[in-house]
């Protein structure tokens, strides 16, 4: 097993920084912080982030990704949004109206889909749902979860794996990349082999191991197929929120963690929550694929 020591690579912080991609054909990283409603740019230089943009919208946004017309699908409160240079066009809703639910974290499948989880919002108790968005037409893949959150495909696009973060259970199903079609849903990784903080983002490498950060415990781990922890990441500050591989050899982690929920002293002895960090790993991650928007 490799211990890493992710290092600070922002002086900037977030309140919830979200949701880090690598848009290789800009060269730049993109992430959220949800509850200001911010989608953040960044240039990637020896593994420091240099925030070069940074765009308000109103309204939490769960994640962003890019798309394949040149603009950016921002997860909206409650649907999608293209975002252009200087427009924005509301696409496909997600949420329902009336549900006490918000978006959170959302991929896009090696086709070009969008799939989107949903959150609780204040006392909502869910249930909470994925969806998977394909032109216009939106399909439940899932209606029951407490915390839908992080997404991501086997290195051959046959296999998803959803991390429902309240259940402590990550769920893997075939999937075909072809068609969108799913199977039935497993218990891949369950609160055994889950334990210690809660499981939030996650990616998988070439190797089609999945790293998963963990809120909570300021660390990133990374899962064999057996589900036993192969090595894990220290991040200096305890709320983890995801993980992303970027640079153009995409053997940098970059890791988002948050300031939300922590108290004066807790900021005090982790002054460096809600910054990106980066770590360079022994593990290769896959390519980001972009949102075919309808």
């Amino acid at each position: 097993m490799t211990h890493y020591r992710a290092h600070r690579a922002t002086t900037e912080t977030y309140e919830l920084a979200e949701g880090p991609v690598w848009d290789a054909p800009r060269d730049r990283v993109l992430w959220v912080d949800i509850l200001a409603g911010a989608v953040l740019t960044g240039r990637l230089d020896d593994g420091a982030i240099r925030v070069t943009g940074s765009r308000a919208f109103g309204e939490p946004v769960g994640a962003v990704l890019p798309a394949q017309d040149g603009r950016l699908a921002v997860v909206g409160r409650d649907r999608i949004l293209l975002a252009g240079d200087d427009t924005v066009e509301a696409g496909p809703l997600v949420v329902p109206a009336g549900a006490r639910s918000r978006t959170n974290d959302a991929a896009v499948d090696p086709a070009g889909r969008l799939l989107v989880g949903t959150h609780p919002l204040d006392d909502g108790t869910g249930p909470e749902r994925l969806v998977q968005v394909d032109g216009e037409r939106v399909r439940v893949l899932d209606d029951d979860l407490l915390l839908s959150n992080g997404l991501c495909w086997s290195p051959d696009g046959g296999t998803l794996y959803s991390v429902d973060t309240l259940a402590t259970t990550v769920w893997a199903r075939s999937y075909d990349v072809a068609t969108g079609a799913t199977g039935p849903r497993r218990a891949h990784l369950a609160s055994r082999e889950l334990v210690g903080g809660m499981p939030d983002g996650m990616c998988a490498d070439t190797d089609g191991m999945l790293w998963i950060a963990f809120w909570g415990a300021g660390e990133v781990r990374r899962f064999d197929s057996s589900g036993a922890v192969v090595d894990t990441v220290s991040v200096d500050a305890p709320h983890t929120s995801s993980v992303a591989f970027a640079g153009p050899d995409l053997r940098t982690l970059v890791i988002t963690t948050a300031r939300e929920g922590l108290d004066a002293e807790q900021l005090a002895d982790a002054p460096a929550s809600g910054a990106m960090f980066t770590v360079e790993v022994a593990a290769q991650g896959l390519p980001q694929p972009e949102y075919r928007a309808a």
